[in-house]
């Protein structure tokens, strides 16, 4: 099972990153067309984010505990003092810009109103360039507990 659920954390960040980069592209093409592209994309985003932050948070609480010890004591200790306490709390703004995206595509035609396509393009890019950051970071603390093993 934690197998399991250590997969699924990182397969769900990767699916709502790809959401938001698929958000992105609905919005520099935006038309009355493709509108509910656009917020079935959004929702995707949201939807995988939640998903990953409930996995990841499972995984924390019940699993994390081990590889934490062995990291701290390990040749990379600054993996979790840092990166993972960066990540623990850089995710919830990608959280946020998830549910915002959301928001926007549902209330706002994006197509009609510049500003709101702005925001949905800025917004989607960070959520790609946070998830981006955060699956590396994932990475790193992975590296961290397989080499202080």
């Amino acid at each position: 099972m934690d197998k399991l659920i250590l997969m699924i954390h990182p397969t769900t960040g990767l699916i709502g990153l790809l959401s938001a980069v698929w958000v992105f592209v609905e919005a520099l093409n935006a038309s009355p067309r493709n509108k509910a592209r656009l917020y079935w994309g959004s929702v995707l985003t949201a939807v995988m984010m939640i998903a990953t932050w409930i996995a990841g948070g499972y995984w924390y609480v019940n699993y994390y505990a081990v590889d934490k010890a062995l990291i701290l004591k390990g040749v990379y200790p600054l993996a979790h003092t840092i990166v993972m306490e960066t990540k623990e709390h850089a995710f919830f703004i990608t959280l946020i810009l998830s549910f915002l995206l959301v928001v926007v595509t549902r209330f706002e035609d994006v197509s009609m109103n510049r500003g709101a396509r702005l925001l949905v393009l800025t917004a989607s890019a960070l959520v790609v360039l946070s998830a981006f950051a955060i699956e590396g970071a994932g990475a790193l603390i992975a590296m961290a507990a397989r080499l202080s093993i």
